[in-house]
Order: structure tokens, then sequence, then C-alpha cells
């Protein structure tokens, strides 16, 4: 299965040239602001590009799948949307979840520790692809700052993902660290379509499954 990473189009998904394959995902903040009519358009892309599948997950930005989720939901006509929830597609079983450690009180935030761990912990074991907004901490969640560099990924989703058997962990939210890392046999992707400067200049990135 050819699989198409992408993340953070923050509403510019138009700007960018999206590869081929049999199954495109989006690990979050598809919209700008979070609106309805945000989502809409997203939906209608959704529906032009070529790809059998198609798998969207929320982000911190998707404020519309937090506050109108029933509205949202009806949009998405075009994908597979994943909130906790499973997906089996071409024989393997994917798991998407939006939520990331609690930043300046934006939407899918949940304290680390408990609070966070507990979604975490509804992960089944028998997962091949992981989709998450937000990195584990330590894989490709590096922001360089004057001060010197940090790294805001989940502890608690570092922790669960050593537990796991992952091929495959698609996550954005870092838009300073995209790119994938192999770590024993499962490959990272940090697939933040954004730069730092909100600009859609990073590619998709391909995986062959």
């Amino acid at each position: 299965m050819r699989i198409v990473c992408i993340s953070d189009t923050h509403s510019m998904h138009r700007q960018i040239e999206v590869p081929d394959g049999d199954l495109l995902i989006h690990a979050g903040d598809c919209l700008g602001v979070g609106t309805l009519e945000e989502l809409e358009d997203l939906d209608q892309w959704f529906s032009e590009l070529p790809h059998r599948h198609k798998i969207l997950i929320a982000g911190n930005h998707d404020w519309c799948f937090q506050d109108e989720p029933a509205e949202a939901r009806a949009l998405v006509q075009h994908a597979h949307y994943l909130q906790d929830s499973p997906l089996e597609l071409g024989g393997l079983k994917f798991w998407g979840s939006p939520w990331t450690p609690v930043f300046f009180n934006w939407a899918f935030n949940l304290e680390r520790g408990p609070a966070i761990a507990e979604r975490w912990d509804r992960i089944p074991e028998d997962t091949d692809v992981l989709i998450t907004h937000g990195p584990p901490a330590g894989i490709l969640d590096r922001i360089i700052l004057p001060t010197g560099t940090v790294r805001p990924g989940c502890d608690d989703l570092a922790r669960k993902v050593e537990t796991l058997s992952l091929r495959l962990h698609v996550f954005g939210h870092i838009h300073e660290d995209h790119g994938q890392q192999l770590i024993g046999d499962c490959l990272y992707v940090n697939a933040s379509t954004c730069t730092g400067s909100y600009k859609p200049l990073n590619l998709p990135v391909v995986v062959d499954l």
C-alpha cells in the first residue's frame, strides 16, 4: 500500500501538490481558524484527489471537531474521520487520535500525565499504523529557539508507542521538525506541510507498506 502523509495544511491544502497513492493520511490541523466552512472546502478537495482512501484526524486548530462535532463529522464525506477510533484497510489496522499536551488552551488539549495517558491507553496492541496530531517526546519534535532547543512532544505517548509493534506512526504539529526517522521496525513521520513560518512548503511524505 502506498501511503501519502500530510499534516498541518491550515486551509492551504490547495497550494500543495499531493503525490498519487492508495491512501492519503492527514494528521490534523487541516483548518486555519477551525470553521465548518473551511472543513467543507477541505472535503471538496478530498473528493478531487485520486487516492482510493483518505484518513483525517483533527488537530489543535480544528475547533469545529471539538465544538460542533456532529456538524463537523457530517461534513466529512470523502475521508474516514478517526477520533480515538480504529479502521482497517488493506489488511492494516489504523488508529487515529487528535490529542496533544496543553499548549495555550487550543482544541483537543489535555494535561500531561493521567489525563492524556488515558487516551493513549485506548490504542489497541495490534495497531499497525498510528496517526496522532502531535509527536512522541524525543522523536521529530525539535523546535530551535534563540534560547536553545525545546522538545514539546508527549512523554506519555512516547511511553505508549514503546509498548506497541507499530510499522508506521504519522503525526505533525511541530512544523519545524518535518521529516522521517526509522526506530527499530517503526517509521516515524512528521508530515507537517507548513513550515515554522506557516508556509506550505514541506513536501508530502510517501511510504510504501
